[in-house]
Formats: C-alpha cells, sequence, structure tokens
C-alpha cells in the first residue's frame, strides 16, 4: 500500500504501528532489548519489504526528525541538573568538539582505505554524518534503564550528546559543499562553527529565560495549557535559532537546561508531559526511519557496515575518548573504556545521512544504508550491554527515584526534601519527635515498603523509611543533612 496515496488509512495503519512498537518494547524489556531498536524494527517490518506500506520521503523524514529531536533534546536538557554538568562541562564540550573531529577523522581515513568505492572525501562525509553520539539513543537508554554511574559519567555522556550536533552537522555541509563544488574553506568551516555554537548557545539561553517568564507571569486559567505554551516555545525556540544561523539543537538543549533549573510554575506537570511527548517522539521517529529504509538493500553493504561499525565501537571512538579525556586525571581508564564504549550511534546519524540524498551526492544511497547498519550493530552490540559493562567495570550505581512525586506551586516558598532513614538518625532514638530539625520544618509523610502515612510524633522509625520533609528555612535544613553525614540535597519545589 503507498502511503502518500491512502490518507484515509493513515490514522488506522498509524495506530497500529505505535501499538506494535508498544508491545515490542515491552517484550524487548524482558530481554534488555533497546526498545529504539524494536522500534527500527516495526517499522521495517511493515515497509516495503515486509507488509507493503510505501514510504519514501526523504524531506518528510527530515521535517520528522528535526521535530522529534527538539523534543528529545528540550526533554533530556529539562531533566538535567546544572549542579551535575559544572564539574565536567569542560570534559563534555571536547568530547562533542574535538572528539567528533577526530572520530570523524580516523572513521574517514579507514573507510577510504577498504571501501575500494568511496573517494577520500566521500568517506570522510560518511564518517561525519555516524561522528556524533545520538542524544536519542544516549538520554533513553540511559534513563529506561535507570543507569547510575560513578565519577559522574553519566551527566558527561548526556552532555556530550546533547550538544556535539553542531559539529557533525558543520562538517556534513562542508563536505557535501566541497564534493559538489571541490572547493572548501578550513576558514569558512571555522566560522561556521562558532556560529553556529555561539549563537545556538546564546539564543537557547536568551528565549529560554524568555519562556520561564512568560510562563510564571501568562496565569493562564488551564493550567493544562502551560505545557501546550511550552511545547510551543520549543519548536519557536529551535525555528528562530536555526533562521539566525545558529544551530537548533543546542539552542533548544540549553533552553531545557534553563527551563529546567529554574522556578516555573507547573514544572513537574510539564516535564511529566514531555516524557509521555519523548517517548511519543522518539516512537514515531524510529518507526519513520525503519519504513524509510528497504531492508533487502542492506545485504549490498553487510560487510561495510560491520566493518566500519567495529571499527568505530573498537578504534576509532576509543582513540578519539582517550586522547580528549587525556588531561582530565580525576577519570579512571575504567571510566574512558566505558565512555568509549556509549557512543551509541541511533536518529541523528540517519537523519544527517538524508542530507547526501537530497543534495543528490554520488553513493548517497550507500551511504544511508551504510549509517542506517551502522546504527542497528551500535544499538544491538552497545545499546544492549550499557548496564552489563557498567557492572562489568566496577562504574555502576544505584539511582536514586523520588518515592513521593509531590509538587508544590510556585508561590510556596519552601523546599522539600526526601530523607532516607539511616542508622546515624535513629543514634539517640527511634521517635520522628526526637529528630533535630531546623524551626519550622515538618516530616509530612513516611515511606515504609509501599505503603505511605502521615505520621504523628510518636511514630517509630525503622532504617529505610523515606521521609518526606518539607522546610522554610531549606539552608539551615542542608547543613543538618551536612552534619549528619547525609548527602540529601533539597530538590525545586
Amino acid at each position: 500500500m503507498d502511503i502518500s496515496l491512502n490518507t484515509g488509512n493513515i490514522v488506522l495503519v498509524g495506530s497500529i504501528l505505535l501499538f506494535g512498537s508498544i508491545l515490542a518494547g515491552k517484550a524487548g524489556s524482558k530481554f534488555g532489548i533497546p526498545a529504539l531498536l524494536l522500534f527500527l524494527g516495526v517499522g521495517m517490518l511493515f515497509g516495503s519489504d515486509g507488509l507493503g506500506i510505501n514510504f519514501s520521503s526523504v524531506p518528510a523524514t527530515q521535517f520528522v526528525g528535526m521535530m522529534a529531536l527538539s523534543i528529545i533534546l528540550f526533554s533530556g536538557g529539562m531533566d538535567t541538573k546544572i549542579s551535575e554538568i559544572k564539574p565536567i562541562w569542560g570534559q563534555g564540550v571536547i568530547l562533542a568538539t574535538i572528539g567528533v573531529f577526530l572520530t570523524a577523522g580516523i572513521t574517514g581515513t579507514f573507510i577510504y582505505l577498504i571501501s575500494g568505492k568511496l573517494m577520500l572525501l566521500e568517506s570522510l562525509l560518511l564518517a561525519s554524518l555516524m561522528s556524533s553520539t545520538d542524544s536519542a539513543s544516549v538520554f533513553s537508554i540511559l534513563r529506561s534503564k535507570r543507569q547510575g554511574l560513578k565519577q559522574r559519567l553519566r551527566p558527561m555522556l548526556e552532555l556530550e550528546s546533547g550538544s556535539n550536533d553542531p559539529m557533525a552537522y558543520m562538517l556534513t555541509i562542508l563536505l557535501i559543499d566541497m564534493i559538489q563544488t571541490g572547493e572548501g574553506s578550513i576558514g569558512s568551516a571555522v566560522w561556521m562553527f562558532f556560529v553556529q555554537m555561539g549563537v545556538g548557545a546564546l539564543a537557547g539561553f536568551l528565549l529560554g529565560r524568555l519562556a520561564i517568564r512568560v510562563i510564571n507571569n501568562i496565569n493562564i486559567d488551564n493550567r493544562s495549557m502551560y505545557a501546550i505554551l511550552l511545547l510551543a516555545f520549543v519548536f519557536f525556540i529551535f525555528s528562530i535559532t536555526d533562521l539566525i544561523h545558529g544551530n537548533g539543537y543546542l539552542a533548544v538543549y540549553i533552553a531545557g537546561l534553563v527551563i529546567g533549573n529554574s522556578k516555573v510554575a507547573y514544572k513537574r506537570s510539564m516535564m511529566t508531559f514531555f516524557d509521555g511527548f519523548t517517548w511519543l517522539f522518539q516512537i514515531v521517529l524510529f518507526l519513520t526511519l525503519g519504513l524509510l529504509v528497504n531492508p533487502h538493500e542492506l545485504l549490498n553493504v553487510w560487510w561495510l557496515g560491520l566493518a566500519v561499525g567495529f571499527f568505530m565501537t573498537l578504534i576509532s571512538r576509543p582513540i578519539s575518548v582517550f586522547a580528549c579525556l587525556a588531561p582530565f586525571r580525576n577519570i579512571t581508564t575504567k571510566g574512558k573504556l566505558y565512555v568509549s564504549w556509549v557512543g551509541l550511534r541511533g536518529a541523528v546519524p540517519i537523519i544527517f545521512a538524508t542530507y547526501p540524498l537530497i543534495a543528490e551526492i554520488d553513493n548517497a544511497g550507500l551511504m544511508f544504508n551504510v549509517v542506517f547498519f551502522v546504527t542497528i550493530v551500535s544499538l544491538v552490540t552497545q545499546g544492549t550491554t550499557v548496564s552489563w559493562m557498567a557492572k562489568m567495570l566496577g562504574l555502576a550505581t544505584e539511582e536514586k527515584t523520588e518515592s513521593f512525586g509531590i509538587d508544590l506551586p510556585e508561590k510556596v516558598k519552601s523546599a522539600m526534601s526526601e530523607i532516607d532513614v539511616q542508622p546515624v538518625l535513629l543514634a539517640n532514638s527511634d521517635k520522628l519527635r526526637d529528630l533535630i530539625l531546623p524551626d519550622n520544618t515538618l516530616v509530612v509523610m513516611v515511606k515504609r515498603g509501599d505503603n505511605y502515612f502521615v505520621p504523628k510524633g510518636s511514630t517509630k522509625l525503622d532504617v529505610g523509611d523515606k521521609l518526606l520533609v518539607i522546610s522554610d528555612n531549606d539552608e539551615e535544613l542542608q547543613k543538618e543533612y551536612n552534619s549528619l553525614g547525609l548527602i540529601n540535597p533539597l530538590r525545586d519545589n
């Protein structure tokens, strides 16, 4: 069936695809298979070589990719605490720039030596398409597996994947131009990169602050409209930044960081909305990419795809990571090995691979199929072993999750915190009334196992209980935590 000629069936087919993706994701989670890989598989199953949906629109795929990546990056930024990325911003930025450049150069040279079909510039272009780690894959896999990591590796990986697209984009556009015209200027390429990065970062910060001001002062009666207003800001930030020649993907990521780390009305409900919306767009994006590819064509590039995929995983990515992180002695060899391993490929390389198709570059079809094949190799080998590799290298930690999920209105000038009851808290007494807390501080709820209850002063506390604390004096409360040796930072209300 031709999806472009049977518009009356699009909703039906789309709902079936969504059902299939959700069921595949549920089944795959039992075996540790990344959901994104299964979404790709569902798209390929329903595509031209499967059940016969004939979808071949490259521009439509680019449009879906632009919308999806805007949402994914913004949501990833909102979920990232600036306090977590401050200590590792240097490492993340170096990986996102020099690391991408090194990966592209090393991989491009390897492709040129083994392909037998591609010229040097074409080989470098193919490598550049795959040179950035994929934000959708990194955010989705690390967060769905709730993978905690030592040495601040998780925020480093998320910062890298959220900010490395400008370098890969610059290399892609520059090499396409050089192939088409036979000319290219290193100076103009460097200028393009700094404009993309500088304008993107500045626009993301300023427009993120504007979004906060508007949301906090607009006073909409229907609180559900706040999430829609923020969604409109996401697309506005991307498009206006792109219009003034900045990198829209970097802008929405920076805007997400700004908004997620500020006091914003109904922030928790908006974050819940974006969490679901992000999954929807991830499903739609990977389904679309799966529909676009013709699986039988992948058989023609399997050997090149395998060679490039394993070379990037085992050689070029580790070389670039170790070179970039060499000055940072706080990251151990095991940490560098893990960062090398989690250089996931996914939607971004495939979307970038549509640029040579639209530009009608020679061997563009070959490049697209190789990128698609390498993505599958990456998701199968690296995506399924994220947690296993962390445990094997001794880097895995348990990720803390909020037990209560309660949000206070912006106008309430109090801080909430969750305390894990540890033996040090019960050293003098196990009664709630005997806990030493600052004035104007209350324990309003206790979680014990799967049960929640409102405590009294005479309530007996057990090790392992979780307390929901609200205080008007958050500084004194934090000092009390510190004096007891508890690492339990207050969270924004």
